[in-house]
């Protein structure tokens, strides 16, 4: 399982997080066809998917000669489950505060 700070990590580049909405509003698409709609070069593109499919932020489809690239939701279940616990641990110190303070 990926840990939350390998996800904010990829999803803290603009570019990456550029790219993994594009894929996320348009379905799977190829690095040409992302390099077309974003403004970096096809290479820095690829780069770009090399790391959100490190995390598991995309998956590779091997379609005859063209890799086309997907957004995996199921990815951001880690960092859904971090903010929760995140939440849940401050509401019971800030709730511990407001009783002292009362």
């Amino acid at each position: 399982m990926t840990e939350p700070h390998e996800l904010f990590s990829a999803l803290g580049d603009r570019t990456r997080l550029g790219v993994l909405t594009a894929l996320a509003r348009s379905g799977p698409a190829t690095a040409t066809e992302l390099a077309a709609t974003i403004p970096v070069t096809r290479q820095a593109i690829s780069k770009h998917l090399a790391a959100l499919d490190a995390v598991g932020l995309v998956t590779r489809h091997q379609e005859g000669r063209e890799v086309r690239y997907q957004f995996e939701a199921d990815a951001l279940d880690t960092v859904a489950s971090w903010a929760t616990d995140t939440a849940g641990t401050w509401d019971r110190r800030l709730d511990r505060l407001r009783r002292s303070l009362e």
